[in-house]
């Protein structure tokens, strides 16, 4: 979502049968979508069938969830590159060795 309020549409979302009015870029509008409706089903699943837990806590245990997942994945991310550099530095000492042994 931008912020910039000159280029923002207004975008109607639903999550728990509550209606709020967002504002985004157009092309953003379809993941904004897809997020509203991501977040409406965690926040409904954390709810489950008590209608009477406090909304707040609800949207806040939905977002730790959203958070601790993201945090995950950027930990996974972050391995993944160093695995990436070692292997693309393994490759690159492997062809300088090449490189520099004359021909016989």
């Amino acid at each position: 979502m931008n912020t910039k309020a000159h280029t923002s549409t207004p975008v109607s979302i639903r999550v728990l049968d509550r209606e709020y009015t967002v504002g985004c870029e157009p092309e953003e509008r379809d993941d904004l979508l897809d997020a509203a409706k991501l977040l409406d089903g965690k926040m409904r699943e954390i709810r489950g069938s008590n209608r009477m837990v406090a909304l707040d806590r609800v949207a806040v245990l939905a977002a730790l969830n959203f958070a601790h997942e993201l945090q995950q994945l950027r930990t996974e991310s972050g391995r993944h590159e160093r695995e990436l550099t070692r292997t693309l530095e393994d490759l690159n000492r492997k062809l300088d060795g090449l490189l520099d042994t004359p021909a016989s």
